[in-house]
């Protein structure tokens, strides 16, 4: 019979290979390896801002917030739901998403360049126009910087709230430095580079930004029908309260209004104790990165 302690064991494995493979993909302990063991020079040295953010379980709050944020432009919104794949895929476009943000942020420089020169380079082909007929093309850098200002911003507030180590003010702006340089060789216009700079260009995208139905739709499959199994959707439900809560008043009603989920409904407290419950079971279930190489 096996000892309590084994039996902890066993269960923190079982739950953290889940979780490490529903966000990085069949390939990702190979990708994982291969992004924090190669030797080379990287973009951000080991105590960057962007390496502590990056690297916290409260990524998982703030990636499913910046999905919500993004959902609000319309013309971006129009682009995701015409050549995403998200609801097709929804796995497949995290685990993408994810080795970026991995790579980017602990690769190689050679690695984050190639990464970067691939997105570019998909963004190239994205074309269409919104249902009202205006045009929109997925390499536009307007439109790349409201993704990476939705990104940046919910990134940063997951991370001040349910983060491990919470930054100071100048370790905010160094991060939002840090992700502009990732947004500036994608091809985005002016990436905000301190908190004053993050707030204005939010405001100057504020007037432009309103629930349609495609964010609706994108919010019922997040908040009220994700494609996991049943034992997940209980800390799933914390972890979508969480992120509705983290977005500011005004996205928080326009992306759950309506919905008719949970996370509409659990009042701001139980959602921020559902947020830090779920990312401390996160941060305890997924295994340590591997060690940096000694010539990284």
């Amino acid at each position: 019979m096996a000892s309590p302690t084994t039996a902890v064991r066993r269960i923190r494995r079982h739950a953290g290979e889940a979780v490490f493979l529903r966000v990085a993909g069949p390939d990702g302990a190979r990708n994982r390896e291969r992004i924090h063991s190669t030797p080379g020079p990287r973009w951000f040295a080991p105590d960057r801002p962007v390496r502590r953010v990056h690297g916290d379980a409260s990524m998982f709050v703030g990636g499913l917030a910046a999905l919500l944020l993004q959902s609000l432009h319309p013309v971006a919104m129009a682009a995701v739901a015409a050549h995403s794949g998200y609801r097709g895929d929804p796995w497949g476009r995290l685990q993408r998403t994810s080795t970026f943000l991995a790579v980017t942020t602990f690769g190689t420089s050679a690695d984050a360049e190639a990464a970067v020169a691939r997105v570019r380079e998909v963004h190239s082909r994205v074309r269409g126009r919104t249902a009202e007929g205006a045009p929109y093309r997925a390499d536009d850098p307007e439109l790349l910087a409201w993704v990476h200002i939705a990104e940046a911003d919910c990134f940063l507030r997951a991370h001040q709230r349910y983060g491990r180590h919470p930054l100071d003010p100048a370790g905010c702006d160094a991060y939002l430095a840090d992700t502009a340089r990732v947004a500036r060789a994608l091809g985005a216009d002016r990436p905000p580079e301190d908190m004053r700079e993050l707030a204005s260009r939010m405001a100057r995208f504020r007037p432009c930004l309103r629930p349609t139905a495609a964010s609706r739709d994108t919010a019922r499959f997040l908040l009220t029908d994700p494609p996991l199994p049943g034992a997940a959707r209980l800390p799933y439900a914390l972890l979508a309260a969480a992120a509705v809560d983290l977005l500011p008043p005004w996205a928080r009603a326009a992306v759950a209004g309506g919905s008719g989920s949970a996370a509409e409904r659990l009042p701001g407290p139980a959602a921020r104790a559902g947020g830090h419950a779920v990312t401390r079971a996160i941060r305890w279930a997924l295994p340590p990165a591997p060690p940096p190489s000694p010539r990284g």
